[in-house]
C-alpha cells in the first residue's frame, strides 16, 4: 500500500486498540505515508514531541499533566505547535477526561481526535507494528509462495514450467500453499521480506487442465498460510537451458544462486525441468540442503576437502 489515510488506519485499528473518534472527523483523508528521501523525522509513531511531531501523536497521563502545568498563553502556544504540524491523528490513552481546548483546536484545524482505554505503550507498539506493514515497500512478483520445512519458498520460472503443478503436488505431501500467481512481497526490515497472498486468490490455485482448485477447501485450513518470510528462491528452467552443475560448484563460487527482490539478495536454487523428473522430491532436497548450510554443513565443500585431502596423500610424480 505504501500510504494510508487517517479513516483506513481507524478502520483498521479501531476494535484491537479500542479507538473511539472524538473530533476532527473532516481530517479523515489525511494520509501517512514514508518519507523516503527526505528527513527520517519526524517518526511515524510517538508520544508527544513539540521539537520533532510525530505522524501520530500519543498524549498519555504525563503529557496532559505537562500541558496542564503551563500558562495559559503557554498552553495555547503548545496547542498551536501541537496542531500546526498537521498530524494524521493524535491518539488520548487511558479514557483519560479530554480538555476542551485540546477537542476545539482539533475541530479548528479538522485533525482526528481518538481515545483509547488502552495504556500508550500498548498503542504505540501495535500502531508501529502495523504501520510498518502497511507503509512498507511491495512487489508483485510471479511465481508461487510456499511454505516447505517451515521455510518460506517462492516457486519462479516461465510459463509452463510447471509451478502450479510441482505446488500441488507439495500440498499433496504435506507442505503449505501462501500464494499463488502473484504473491505480494513486502520489506518489513533490511533483510526481511514478508509474503502474502491477494485477496483475490486467497487459498486458490490454477492447475493447467483442472482449472482454479481451492485448496483450502479440498485439503483443509493447514494447507494454506495467510503469509511467510521469503528466505529460498527455486528457479524451474528447461534442462537444455541449465548449465551443467553436477556437484554444486557454480552455486559454490557465486556464479549461480541468487536473486535480488526488493534490494534484498536471496539463495537461489535452479532446478532443471525435464520428463521424467519427480520435482516435489528435487524441491523437498533443494530445501533440506539448503537448511543444512545454514546450519554450516555443505557437501559440495566436504567433496571438495576430501578430494583437496585425497590429492595431498598421492605420492609425487
Amino acid at each position: 500500500m505504501e500510504r494510508i489515510t487517517a479513516r483506513q488506519l481507524f478502520e483498521k485499528v479501531h476494535e484491537r486498540l479500542a479507538l473511539r473518534w472524538l473530533a476532527g472527523l473532516r481530517g479523515e483523508a489525511r494520509v501517512l505515508e514514508p518519507s523516503r528521501g527526505r528527513e527520517r523525522r519526524p517518526s511515524l509513531v510517538g508520544y508527544l514531541n513539540l521539537i520533532y511531531p510525530n505522524r501520530v501523536q500519543i498524549i498519555g497521563s504525563e503529557e496532559l499533566a505537562y500541558l496542564d502545568g503551563l500558562e495559559a498563553r503557554q498552553r495555547w502556544d503548545a496547542l498551536q505547535r501541537i496542531f500546526g504540524q498537521r498530524p494524521v491523528a493524535v491518539v488520548i490513552t487511558k479514557d483519560q477526561a479530554v480538555p476542551a481546548d485540546l477537542r476545539e483546536a482539533a475541530e479548528e484545524t479538522e485533525t482526528p481526535l481518538w481515545i483509547s482505554a488502552l495504556r500508550g505503550h500498548e498503542i504505540y507498539t501495535w500502531l508501529q507494528y502495523h504501520l510498518t506493514r502497511v507503509l512498507a515497500r511491495a512487489q508483485t512478483v510471479h511465481g508461487v509462495l510456499m511454505e516447505i520445512y517451515s521455510i518460506g519458498v517462492l516457486v519462479s520460472g516461465e510459463p509452463g514450467t510447471g509451478k502450479s503443478e510441482l505446488a500441488l503436488d507439495l500440498i499433496t505431501r504435506g507442505h503449505r500453499l501462501v500464494a499463488d500467481d502473484a504473491p505480494e512481497f513486502s520489506l518489513i526490515a533490511p533483510d526481511v521480506i514478508d509474503g502474502s497472498c491477494p485477496e483475490l486468490l486467497r487459498d486458490l490455485l490454477e492447475v493447467r487442465g483442472l482449472g482454479v482448485l481451492n485448496v483450502r477447501e479440498m485439503y483443509g485450513h493447514t494447507a494454506v498460510k495467510d503469509s511467510k518470510y521469503l528466505r529460498l528462491v527455486l528457479h524451474l528452467q528447461p534442462q537444455e537451458a541449465t548449465p551443467v552443475d553436477r556437484d554444486g560448484m557454480q552455486r559454490l563460487t557465486g556464479v549461480l544462486g541468487q536473486c535480488e527482490i526488493l534490494g534484498v539478495k536471496l539463495p537461489q536454487i535452479t532446478i532443471p525441468v525435464a520428463p521424467g523428473r519427480n520435482l516435489a522430491v528435487l524441491a523437498e532436497a533443494a530445501v533440506r540442503n539448503h537448511m543444512l548450510k545454514a546450519k554450516g554443513i555443505d557437501p559440495a565443500q566436504t567433496f571438495m576437502d576430501r578430494q583437496a585431502h585425497q590429492m595431498q596423500r598421492l605420492p609425487p610424480w
